[in-house]
C-alpha cells in the first residue's frame, strides 16, 4: 500500500511539472500557478468532478456551460467509439456521410421557424464566424454588398477568432489583437441592475434602430445577440425586448443572429432561447450544449431565405473547416439529444429553475450580494461594494475579492463556478441540467460561507 501511496504521489508530482512546462491554458494567468498547483481534473460523475487527489466537486459551471447532460456518460461516448469503427472521418466537402445528415436534420426539426439549413462547425467562435461571414456574403449576392457591418451589444462575448471578435464587446479581449476585422460597432447591453444613464428598459431595443440609422442601413449586415448575455453576468432581455428587436431587423434589411453557443440546448429550458423567449431569428449559432461536450462540435442554423440564393447556379458559400461535421462528433451529439429527449433533460430545467433561483435570491441578506438574475439554469449574483447605493469595487478591489479570495476558497471548499469582472463582479452558476434541490443545496452551504466571509475581509472585519 505505501508503494501505490508513493507512485500516486510521483505521477500528480509528474503531471504538475509537465503541466507547467508544456500546456499552455486558455485565458489563463499562467504566472498563478508558479506557488500553486495546476488544478488537474481527472474524472467525471453525473453533477461531480475529481481531481488528481481524489476530491470532489461540484460542478456549477457545466465545465463551461456545456456538459448539459451530466459527467461520465458512457453510452453517450460509445456512440462515438462506435461510429469510429464504421466510418472514423470523411470530410462534408463536396461529401456527405449518414450522420452529418440526420443529424442535420434533427436539428431543423427542433430549431424554430423556417430554420432548416445546418451548417457545421468545430465550436462557438468558429459558429459566430461562420454567421458574419454567410451574412457579409448573403448581402453581397442578393445585390447589397455595402451591407458589411456587424452590431452586437457591449460586453457581450461572442468568440476569439477575428471576426467573432468585431462582435465581442469586451475591450480588454479586443485590444490585444487590434485591428480588428472593421465594421463592429456595439449597442447598450440589458444590464437593467445598473441601466445606462437617460435609458429605460424600454429605450434599450430601440437603441438598435437608432445605431442602425445611425450606421446607415445600407452599411449594416446584421445583429448578433445572445437570448441571455453570458459576460457581465447573465442580463435577460426586457418584456417585449426581442421582439421590438426583429421589427427593427426587418425594418432595415438587417439579419437577426442569436448566439445561442450557451443558451440553446436546454440551458434556459428549451431547445433554444428563441423559443424562451418567443423570437425567429434568421440564424441561431450553436455549441457547448450540441454534444454536451463529450466531442467538439458547433452549428449555424439558417433560415431558408438565406439558404436560398446558394442553392442555384454557380454560387457557394466559400467557407468551410476540415473538421466540421465530423461523423464521430455527429454520432455523439445525435447520442446527446437522445438522451435530452428521453431522460427529460429540458423538463428537469423547467420544474426546478424556480428552486434554483430561490436559494440564489435567499443570499440577498448579504450585505455583498446586490443583484440575482438569468434564466434556467444560468445564472448568476453581482457582487457590489454597499447595498444601499449599489456601489461598484474599484478594478483593484475586484481583483482583491474575485481572484485574492473569492475563486481559490470557492474551489477550496468544493465548487466549480465562475468569478468573473468582465463587467462588474459576478458569480455565475451553470450546473448541468440534471441538477436538482440537492446539488442547490450543496451550492448554498458553500455559496454563503464564502460570501459573508468575502464581505467581511474586504470591509477590514476580517
Amino acid at each position: 500500500m505505501a508503494s501505490t501511496r508513493a507512485a500516486d504521489r510521483t505521477e500528480h508530482s509528474s503531471l504538475q511539472e509537465l503541466g507547467r512546462r508544456h500546456l499552455w491554458m486558455h485565458f489563463t494567468r499562467m504566472s498563478a500557478y508558479e506557488d500553486h498547483e495546476i488544478p488537474i481534473i481527472t474524472r467525471g460523475e453525473g453533477c461531480y468532478v475529481y481531481d488528481q487527489h481524489g476530491n470532489r466537486f461540484l460542478d456549477g459551471l457545466s465545465a463551461l456551460f456545456c456538459v448539459n447532460i451530466g459527467h461520465g456518460r458512457a453510452d453517450v461516448a460509445q456512440a462515438g467509439a462506435d461510429q469510429a469503427k464504421e466510418l472514423g472521418f470523411f470530410t462534408n466537402w463536396s461529401y456527405a456521410h449518414p450522420r452529418a445528415i440526420e443529424l442535420a436534420a434533427r436539428i431543423a426539426d427542433l430549431a424554430p421557424g423556417d430554420l432548416n439549413r445546418v451548417f457545421f462547425t468545430s465550436g462557438g467562435s468558429e459558429s459566430v464566424e461562420s454567421a458574419i461571414k454567410l451574412a457579409r456574403q448573403y448581402h453581397k449576392v442578393t445585390g447589397h454588398p455595402n451591407k458589411t457591418k456587424i452590431i452586437a451589444r457591449e460586453i457581450a462575448y461572442h468568440g476569439t477568432s477575428l471576426g467573432a471578435l468585431t462582435a465581442t464587446g469586451i475591450p480588454a479581449l479586443r485590444e490585444p489583437f487590434e485591428p480588428l476585422t472593421p465594421g463592429g460597432t456595439h449597442v447598450p447591453n440589458t444590464n437593467t441592475f445598473r441601466m445606462p444613464h437617460g435609458l429605460s428598459a424600454g429605450d434599450l431595443a430601440d437603441a438598435v434602430a437608432h445605431k442602425i440609422e445611425f450606421e446607415g442601413p445600407d452599411t449594416v449586415a446584421a445583429v448578433i445577440m445572445e437570448p441571455v448575455q453570458n459576460a457581465g453576468g447573465c442580463f435577460t432581455p426586457p418584456e417585449g425586448y426581442w421582439q421590438r428587436v426583429r421589427e427593427i431587423c426587418d425594418e432595415h434589411d438587417v439579419l437577426l443572429i442569436s448566439d445561442e453557443v450557451i443558451c440553446a440546448w436546454g440551458r434556459l429550458g428549451e431547445w433554444f432561447g428563441a423559443h424562451r423567449y418567443d423570437y425567429l431569428p434568421d440564424i441561431i449559432t450553436t455549441a457547448k450544449g450540441l454534444t454536451s461536450a463529450y466531442a467538439p462540435m458547433g452549428a449555424v442554423i439558417a433560415s431558408d431565405r438565406l439558404a436560398e440564393p446558394f442553392l442555384h447556379g454557380d454560387r457557394s458559400f466559400a467557407h468551410g473547416f476540415t473538421f466540421a461535421g465530423h461523423p464521430i462528433c455527429a454520432a455523439v451529439a445525435l447520442a446527446n439529444i437522445d438522451v435530452m429527449e428521453r431522460e427529460g433533460i429540458l423538463g428537469n430545467v423547467r420544474a426546478h429553475e424556480g428552486e434554483f433561483r430561490a436559494m440564489l435570491d435567499s443570499l440577498r441578506d448579504i450585505p455583498i450580494v446586490g443583484d440575482v438574475r438569468g434564466a434556467g439554469y444560468f445564472q448568476a449574483i453581482e457582487l457590489v461594494k454597499d447595498q444601499d447605493s449599489n456601489a461598484q469595487w474599484t478594478h483593484e478591489e475586484a481583483e482583491t475579492l474575485l481572484r485574492g479570495f473569492l475563486s481559490g476558497e470557492l474551489y477550496r471548499r468544493g465548487l466549480i463556478c465562475r468569478a468573473d469582472d468582465r463587467g462588474d463582479p459576478v458569480i455565475q452558476l451553470s450546473p448541468p441540467l440534471i441538477a436538482g434541490p440537492e446539488q442547490f443545496a450543496e451550492i448554498e452551504a458553500v455559496l454563503r460561507p464564502v460570501l459573508v466571509e468575502a464581505g467581511e475581509r474586504m470591509h477590514g472585519r476580517v
